[in-house]
């Protein structure tokens, strides 16, 4: 099957011109885009479990009572790394300033959406069975060089909410 031009010239509805055939440059696109206000969140929470969203929700108010919007998300470090990788990478083009990330035992999670992401990121130790949540504040402040995490109390989320806003108002 062919595609045929129009006769004068023009696209048709829903065609692409060809690169080289727009006149506006990128720097032209870009601004023009910053322009429109959108309804975007500005805050990614993410925790590693739905079990833990009682325990995030303080973060999500805090930010409400701020007029900010958020986007919730459950991924786990462990069970799914690649969609932490591909949310964290992508944060910044869908226009997220901060990423608060929950987890509990292990608390992978923070430490690996700092790893794939330059957004700051504010790790919520989240108490569990054997250790009080102890494990989960060691491991999101033990951070190596060039991977930091900020870090809130255990079940600190309300804070984690007001520490994003402080941030994003700054």
């Amino acid at each position: 099957m062919e595609i045929q031009e129009p006769e004068d010239g023009a696209p048709e509805p829903g065609m692409v011109e060809p690169a080289g055939a727009a006149t506006a440059t990128v720097p032209e696109v870009q601004e023009a885009f910053e322009e429109i206000e959108v309804d975007a969140p500005l805050v990614g929470i993410i925790m590693g479990s739905a079990n833990d969203k009682p325990k995030m929700q303080p973060a999500g108010e805090a930010l409400h009572e701020a007029g900010i919007r958020y986007e919730v998300r459950v991924m786990s470090a462990h069970r799914d790394p690649e969609q932490v990788r591909d949310y964290c990478q992508n944060a910044r083009m869908r226009g997220l300033k901060v990423i608060i990330a929950g987890a509990g035992m292990s608390a992978a999670l923070p430490g690996v959406a700092a790893a794939h992401s330059d957004l700051p990121v504010i790790g919520v130790p989240i108490s569990g069975h054997n250790l009080g949540g102890l494990d989960a504040l060691l491991s999101a402040v033990q951070m190596p060089p060039g991977v930091p995490v900020g870090c809130v109390a255990i079940d600190g989320a309300k804070n984690a909410g007001l520490l994003a806003a402080r941030i994003i108002n700054a």
